[in-house]
């Protein structure tokens, strides 16, 4: 039993030592070895690899991949004509010598970002210095990031080279500081009032213009319709009249009689009309007391 327990003891204590030599490199990582804590090696290629293990040698990754920096901070920049901007921008980046990011930047991808973020924040104000506000939001946006990369570049690959590769720098708005996008806002909304208020003016004018004509022309319609009622009234009128005188040319006594039922139709119009005459004194009922009493003037009976 002994002798197995030792057996079985040598095999674990030999994964370990095995394991703790064996170590994979991912495609995505830097595998960088270390020996005493100085670079010994580094690994660009995945797959299975060799090491001494701890203490004597260690590996610690760093991520190839193409890596993203955004700002962070939301300090203005003074433009040339001193204008307080504030710039989003990007930053695409990558770890191309691990060796050398190490010596010069630190053991992660965090460190680098911070002091890349410096960079490109202090390339942003010396490059946004130099131009306007109009050059910031037009074509020459472009020269302003192309401006800034470059200069980037300059330091990252300067006497001390960061081992890492600027592969764009972009900007994502440009816009005023606060309180001066504010009193933009309310200079904008003062023209806007402004325009509203002259096209309601000059909108109430031209009603009032048009209610105006119309009113004229309503005027104008009903006074040459009046006009015409009259005129075809009086036309009417002038022959209705020719045609009673005609009639009453040639029947007096019929004339007389017509005459005499429309002034009782007249007098008589409503229920409780009433007259007070003496029939012997009028002749206003002469037409009810007979033709023959009438002619011959006799007294007409009661």
């Amino acid at each position: 039993m002994n002798r197995i327990g030792f057996i079985a003891t040598s095999i674990l204590i030999a994964l370990m030592l095995l394991s703790s030599t064996l170590f994979v490199v991912d495609q995505r990582q830097f595998g960088v070895v270390y020996a005493l804590g100085q670079i010994k090696s580094v690994i660009t290629e995945p797959g299975l690899n060799f090491k001494l293990p701890p203490p004597f040698q260690n590996v610690s990754y760093i991520d190839k991949r193409l890596l993203m920096l955004s700002s962070v901070d939301t300090e203005p920049m003074l433009t040339a004509e001193k204008q307080r901007v504030v710039i989003d921008w990007y930053v695409r980046w990558r770890i191309t010598d691990p060796s050398a990011y190490i010596r010069n930047v630190g053991l992660d991808e965090n460190t680098g970002a911070s002091q890349l973020n410096r960079v490109v924040r202090n390339a942003f104000q010396e490059n946004v210095n130099k131009r306007t506000v109009k050059d910031l939001i037009s074509v020459r946006r472009e020269q302003l990031m192309e401006d800034v990369k470059h200069e980037v570049l300059g330091v990252v690959k300067g006497a001390k080279p960061w081992g890492i590769d600027v592969v764009d720098v972009r900007i994502t708005r440009v816009d005023y500081v606060e309180d001066i996008t504010e009193s933009v806002y309310r200079r904008m909304e003062a023209e806007r009032k402004r325009v509203a208020n002259e096209l309601r003016s000059t909108g109430f004018a031209d009603g009032e213009k048009i209610r105006a004509d119309a009113d004229r022309q309503r005027e104008v319609t009903i006074s040459n319709a009046y006009r015409d009622a009259q005129n075809i009234k009086g036309q009417g009128d002038a022959q209705a009249n020719s045609i009673f005188a005609d009639s009453f040319g040639r029947d007096p006594q019929f004339a007389q009689f017509y005459r005499s039922l429309e002034a009782y139709r007249q007098s008589f119009a409503k229920k409780g009309d009433l007259l007070v005459i003496d029939p012997r004194s009028s002749e206003f009922f002469g037409a009810m007391q007979g033709a023959g009493s009438a002619q011959s003037g006799a007294a007409p009976r009661r």
